[in-house]
């Protein structure tokens, strides 16, 4: 009995120590940002790694979610009578709910994971030694310029997965289901206001923070990994950092939309 308590008490522990080092590590990150300019060129590059690159994945995910959405919203509209207002119901169900939150996943797959494995590895083969030796703020020269990006590149994202679901809506109602086409897009116009937008770009904001911090953080804090080294300690943190994003993630929406509703 006292074994498990003990084994309880070292978790709670340990659990509180890494929440307390990831949440230096993001004040850390976040300090980085205001001071000696980074580079511009580093900035560009990580964009174009979380934001263009991630575009197929955003693009395809967003059309079938939207497709899936307007099957599913005409089968029950249509039963009584108002199938004509799935496009307001495809609409704001993927502005308030589904975009930020697919492509929250998706990018956590994505991103979330490449970015733990690549700082695991700079960790593990010390190279932010040799940064801090050479007098370089390792959190402003690696990242900071992938913090920026992500909080550039998530909220862009999330706005074209929204078109995109919307369009698909629109294939399935319109061209498959013999809706009207103006009539669809007016219910879409009609049903989008600006809280829900409002909603949309708060929630992908903070996704991206929780996407980016806790990748990184992950990573960066590999060598804290008991028992394990190496490539080992690299595919755990990577592991850890995807499953605690996405449960980050869902658990932010659900305090946010409580907020935002």
């Amino acid at each position: 009995m006292f074994t498990a308590i003990e084994n309880v008490g070292k978790s709670a522990i340990l659990t509180i120590e890494e929440f307390g080092r990831m949440t230096l590590f993001l004040i850390n990150v976040v300090m980085s940002i205001f001071g000696k300019p980074f580079s511009v060129k580093d900035l560009i590059k990580q964009i174009a790694f979380i934001g263009a690159k991630s575009m197929p994945i955003i693009l395809l995910s967003g059309l079938f979610t939207g497709m899936v959405l307007a099957l599913q919203f005409y089968d029950a509209l249509s039963k009584v009578g108002s199938s004509a207002l799935m496009g307001s119901a495809v609409a704001t169900s993927l502005i308030q709910e589904l975009g930020p939150v697919m492509t929250a996943l998706m990018l956590i797959a994505r991103i979330g994971s490449s970015t733990c494995a690549e700082i695991a590895i700079m960790r593990s083969e010390q190279q932010f030694d040799a940064l801090t030796c050479m007098a370089i703020n390792p959190y402003r020269y690696v990242m900071a310029p992938r913090f920026i990006a992500a909080m550039i590149s998530v909220p862009l994202l999330t706005a074209i997965y929204n078109l995109v679901g919307i369009l698909g809506g629109y294939i399935v109602g319109v061209v498959f289901k013999g809706l009207n086409g103006a009539a669809y897009l007016q219910t879409v116009i009609d049903a989008i206001t600006w809280s829900d937008l409002k909603m949309s770009v708060v929630k992908s904001i903070l996704f991206a923070v929780i996407i980016i911090w806790i990748s990184m953080g992950k990573g960066f804090f590999v060598h804290f990994e008991k028992g394990v080294s190496g490539a080992e300690a690299v595919s755990r943190v990577t592991t850890k950092a995807v499953v605690t994003s996405a449960i980050t993630m869902l658990f932010v929406d659900y305090i946010a939309s409580s907020f935002l509703i």
